[in-house]
């Protein structure tokens, strides 16, 4: 699977039709769309399409004809994501009518196109899965634990409290493993994992009852 880290542009015109395509993180997907309605306030149509993963590792998805006839822009734009194998993203497709009708057939195409255009636009990464892990560490090892989050690239969220600080970081499969091993050195009562990623439970075991 891939994904994106930035906004791609594309534009297009089919028979005095521009039709604008934006692609997106999917993180941006709400601030994009507030922010293309009020910059093209004369379009006819936003039409939209994303894809992500939730918290619980399931693929979401969505779309939206945006007033053009059902099943002729929406789905068609999805479907380019998913021909692509596009992950955690959104695409946009503004249009601006020309004065000519494009038909059922002429708009699928056109909005498929102006999606694939956008994507052949992108910097496309691979994507991996990521989810969220937090735990709680001592005041006393907290030294030890920063060192090796910083060492390793983690960026991290901290809550500190009477005993120590609820920390939160965002790893995948692999540093997670890295990090569990780090952890193991430090069987002791204090430190604790709050939450773990859904794909660490056979890795943890018993470590943490």
């Amino acid at each position: 699977m891939q994904t994106v880290n930035s906004e791609y542009y594309a534009k297009q015109e089919i028979k005095k039709s521009t039709f604008l395509s934006f692609l997106v993180p999917y993180e941006l997907f709400d601030k994009t769309h507030e922010r293309l309605k009020a910059e093209h306030p004369k379009a006819v149509h936003i039409v939209w399409a994303y894809r992500f993963y939730n918290k619980y590792l399931q693929i979401v998805e969505n779309q939206s004809d945006d007033g053009e006839p059902k099943g002729t822009s929406g789905p068609p734009a999805l479907n380019s994501l998913r021909g692509a194998d596009i992950i955690n993203a959104g695409v946009f497709i503004v249009r601006y009518f020309g004065g000519i009708k494009l038909g059922t057939g002429g708009l699928v195409r056109a909005y498929s196109s102006s999606v694939n255009l956008a994507i052949s636009q992108a910097e496309l990464i691979d994507f991996e899965i990521k989810d969220s892990c937090s735990f709680f560490v001592p005041f006393s090892l907290i030294s030890r634990f920063e060192y090796f989050l910083d060492k390793e690239d983690l960026k991290c969220q901290k809550e500190f409290g009477n005993f120590g600080a609820c920390i939160e970081i965002s790893v995948n499969k692999d540093e997670f493993i890295k990090f569990y091993d780090f952890c193991k050195v430090f069987l002791i009562d204090e430190f604790k994992f709050l939450s773990i990623p859904l794909f660490a439970k056979d890795i943890l075991k018993d470590f943490n009852d």
